[in-house]
């Protein structure tokens, strides 16, 4: 299992954490965008994008490059792994849980049939 108290793994989860940064991320999941293009489709400006892209920067979410006065960002998708494998031991956890106690739900239902059969009481034919 991945480590829990890893400080990338905390700085991940808070970058994710924000609604505004997940779609960004999302954005850049089709490719390279301008800082402008990722604050566009959001009522922010240029220096509130800005934080958020600097918040998934230093998680290692985003690469920033400058080309002039332009700065173009990447996803980086790598530091995601450990996240994933982190939700990933609860998602078995939890997995494992629901599935004893379906098969505990599933005993109970078969011995109160068998008790609601065994008790009922036999009709003769007339």
């Amino acid at each position: 299992m991945v480590e829990s108290a890893t400080p990338q793994l905390d700085t991940i989860f808070h970058a994710l954490g924000d609604a505004t940064r997940r779609q960004m991320l999302r954005t850049l999941g089709g490719g390279q965008r301008t800082v402008s293009q990722l604050a566009e489709p959001f009522a922010i400006s240029l220096a509130a994008a800005s934080k958020h892209i600097k918040a998934l920067e230093s998680a290692g979410l985003i690469r920033r490059e400058v080309r002039g006065r332009t700065h173009f960002c990447s996803l980086e998708p790598g530091p995601l792994q450990g996240a994933y494998q982190w939700l990933h031991f609860y998602e078995r956890f939890w997995t494992d849980r629901l599935d004893a106690l379906a098969r505990h739900l599933g005993e109970d239902d078969a011995r109160t049939r068998s008790t609601a059969v065994s008790s009922r009481p036999v009709r003769k034919k007339t």
